[in-house]
């Protein structure tokens, strides 16, 4: 990723020199360099690793003691409220007192036994403003409080299972949407690129057409060729300048386009510059698989959901009954002044169990559970059938890219005999020994070995950035593909 910051910067400052006269020559690397850093497909996937990020943060922070204070200050009531004396009668008395008090809390949760820990300390303050105008202090120096379900499910423990791969399958899926990135970069610089071709045939063959008709104009009245000949050569002039027309437009719309993604000023004109290929790569099979397995999102994610299905069979299998311990154990002491309201202390204890199992649901919970192991063998299956199908995909790849040299060897060769054919055809037509049916076809056969080689070139790139986003290994430099994450999350 430094690396590629480095590169971007000298791009943009080489890039603001040309600008100034609205022409831009790109090339295939300088354009993924420009993708990554600042289209919007870029930022999407930068503000999704945020979000996952900021979520596994929140989860760390739920790992640790957490420390609370809240207080009341002041509390002011003057109401009558319901008394029951001791004859069972009831009667209404008047209150009218302040009332303080202060907490501190630390808790901290506990993951392996899924249960609540809390230290707490307190101070409550109470003050008569009628009558005999009492005021009296009641303090907590220390309690300790333990909330333990006893058969239900442990949440803390299923996370500390599950939220570190979510976040590992967040970052996989970063790198994986920069990769796309660079494919979709890819589409539309050799898009542009063809276009770019396309007209540079178009003119090229209006220029050759034009000249063909005044040599063929010459030979008519001479006698030498046909009307039919000269009909037809005035008719390839004419297509040649529509062809002109229509790949002209073509070119400002695939223009457009990758300005656009690129979100570059909308009157700068870019030239797109021929890419080269790799050095030989042979990619085995077996190697690629096993990249792809340590680093692509899809094995966490198939690793998550198992997880999380198992997850929902124990919190059904949880509910099935509850029992619930909460217990405390602290010293608490009560006096009209604040220092002896903490010299003279007291035992403050109590231990709770609550339980809570059904007699009769009509077999609720019990279905809850067996939907849930339902849906385990459902995601299980699906699962497995995912992996197949990625494994079939992947192998697929590897030899569309294995034979993309060779045919992109061929639609090279192919382009220059073609070319080379093309011109003697234009040679020999201009002493009258082929028709125009022949160097029509030779024509036809040059524009389309042109088009053909571009399109080669596109799925060779293509198809190595596609391994690439799979993997997420760089496999011209043999190195892993990785980001400093806290660094990309936290740049402004």
């Amino acid at each position: 990723m430094k690396r590629v910051k480095t590169l971007t910067i000298m791009l943009l400052a080489a890039l603001n020199i040309v600008a100034n006269n609205n022409v831009m020559q790109l090339t295939l690397e300088e354009t993924i360099l420009l993708a990554r850093t600042q289209s919007l497909d870029a930022a999407v996937a930068l503000d999704e690793l945020r979000s996952a990020y900021w979520e596994y943060r929140i989860y760390r922070a739920g790992l640790l003691p957490e420390v609370n204070f809240s207080a009341t200050a002041p509390s002011y009531s003057k109401s009558y409220n319901s008394y029951q004396n001791s004859d069972g009668t009831y009667t209404f008395v008047r209150n009218n007192y302040m009332q303080m008090n202060g907490r501190l809390s630390v808790n901290q949760s506990i993951w392996l036994t899924g249960g609540t820990l809390s230290l707490n300390s307190s101070l409550d303050y109470l003050k008569t403003l009628s009558g005999d105008r009492q005021r009296r202090y009641m303090s907590t120096p220390i309690a300790l409080t333990l909330n333990q379900p006893i058969f239900g499910v442990n949440n803390a423990k299923w996370n500390r299972r599950i939220e570190p791969i979510r976040y590992a399958e967040a970052k996989a899926n970063f790198l994986t949407a920069t990769e796309q990135v660079t494919m979709s970069a890819i589409n539309y610089f050799f898009t542009l690129l063809l276009a770019k071709e396309n007209v540079s045939i178009a003119r090229q063959n209006l220029s050759n057409a034009e000249k063909l008709y005044e040599v063929a104009l010459s030979k008519h009245r001479m006698g030498i060729i046909s009307d039919n000949d000269l009909l037809q050569l005035r008719l390839n002039t004419l297509n040649a300048r529509s062809s002109l027309t229509n790949n002209e437009s073509n070119l400002k719309s695939a223009m457009f386009s990758l300005r656009s993604f690129l979100t570059i000023d909308e009157k700068m004109e870019i030239i797109p510059m021929q890419p080269d290929t790799l050095a030989p790569i042979d990619l085995i099979y077996d190697e690629v698989l096993q990249k792809a397995m340590e680093n692509n999102s899809i094995s966490k994610n198939l690793e998550r959901r198992r997880l999380q299905a198992d997850y929902n069979v124990a919190g059904a299998r949880g509910n099935l009954r509850q029992i619930n311990l909460t217990a405390q154990v602290g010293l608490s002491g009560v006096d009209r002044d604040i220092e002896p309201a903490y010299d003279r202390l007291n035992d403050n204890q109590y231990v709770q169990v609550g339980l809570q199992i059904p007699l009769l649901d009509w077999g609720k919970r019990r279905g809850r559970l067996r939907m849930a192991e339902s849906n385990r063998e459902i995601t299980i299956s699906r699962i497995e059938q995912e992996m197949r199908n990625f494994k079939q995909n992947l192998f697929i790849l590897v030899e569309q890219f294995n034979n993309q040299r060779t045919q992109l060897e061929i639609a090279q060769e192919a382009d220059t005999i073609a070319r080379r054919r093309y011109k003697s055809n234009v040679e020999t037509f201009m002493i009258g020994k082929i028709s125009t049916l022949d160097l029509n076809d030779a024509q036809v056969s040059k524009d389309q070995a042109r088009r053909n080689h571009i399109s080669e070139l596109m799925y060779y790139w293509y198809y190595y950035y596609k391994i690439r986003s799979i993997t997420l290994w760089d496999w011209e430099h043999n190195t892993n593909i990785d980001a400093d994450f806290e660094k990309i999350v936290n740049k402004k």
